[in-house]
């Protein structure tokens, strides 16, 4: 028998008609939240930032493809990983079918990584995607965002007693711990006007779950995310997943 606190449908719907209300609550706090990231001052993107694409070296107004806006999915795969992190991967297959939306509403979306771009594009054939992947490895894009950081920078979380997790990504991106975490995840937005291109946004960690769609359904589930950090990520590529 469940452990789990069994009532009746009358209590169950009492329960469920005050949850509701509170996520009515949260959906307007949403909106709110949405209206002041869109009042954020934009900034002036002044650096010449260039990119290794597909179709050749282009600059950053030039990966707008024509739109007005661009979000900019910074994809950990370092110059030393030999695949790309399962984290960022799950991200993509969230993404990589939105392509197609937000270009109708006048915004491109892209992946960016370090790593040299032929390891990109076949981390991208593998996986299925058709999303745009470009290299920044020959620019400080990553660096000025913060998501790229330095030997001296990390040591002092090197020289501390690194998470379970951690060393599980290092190892299944093909490379060690300081090589794995010296690369950042994140989400920067840009506008360009009149040939000028502004940055408007930029998240990380926590702010990257509306991309992790598997995360918002599982908080409707019976258990939820179940994870903690003395287990194991359970999170995978989708090719590695054992067929059950």
């Amino acid at each position: 028998m469940t452990e789990h606190r069994i009532g009746t449908q009358e209590e169950w719907q009492a329960e469920r008609d005050e949850l509701l209300r509170e996520e009515k609550e949260l959906t307007r706090r949403g909106d709110e939240l949405a209206r002041k990231r869109r009042e954020l001052p934009w900034v002036v993107v002044e650096k010449d930032y260039r990119f290794e694409t597909a179709d050749g070296t282009k600059t950053l107004a030039e990966l707008f493809d024509g739109r007005s806006q661009l979000l900019v999915y910074h994809f950990m795969f370092g110059p030393p990983y030999e695949t790309g992190c399962p984290v960022c991967s799950s991200i993509a297959d969230t993404l990589d079918p939105q392509v197609a939306h937000l270009k109708a509403k006048d915004a491109a979306l892209l992946l960016a990584s370090r790593a040299p771009l032929e390891k990109l594009l076949a981390f991208r054939e593998r996986m299925g995607w058709g999303i745009d992947w470009v290299s920044s490895g020959g620019s400080d894009f990553n660096r000025d965002l913060g998501f790229l950081y330095t030997k001296e920078e990390l040591k002092p979380f090197l020289e501390g007693e690194i998470p379970l997790t951690v060393e599980q990504n290092a190892r299944l991106c093909g490379t060690d711990v300081e090589g794995y975490v010296s690369e950042r995840p994140g989400l920067s937005v840009y506008a360009l006007v009149n040939g000028t291109v502004y940055r408007t946004y930029v998240t990380t960690a926590r702010g990257l779950e509306p991309a992790m769609a598997y995360y918002g359904l599982l908080d409707r589930t019976p258990k939820g995310r179940d994870e903690s950090a003395s287990r194991p990520l359970w999170v995978r590529r989708h090719d590695e997943y054992q067929a059950s």
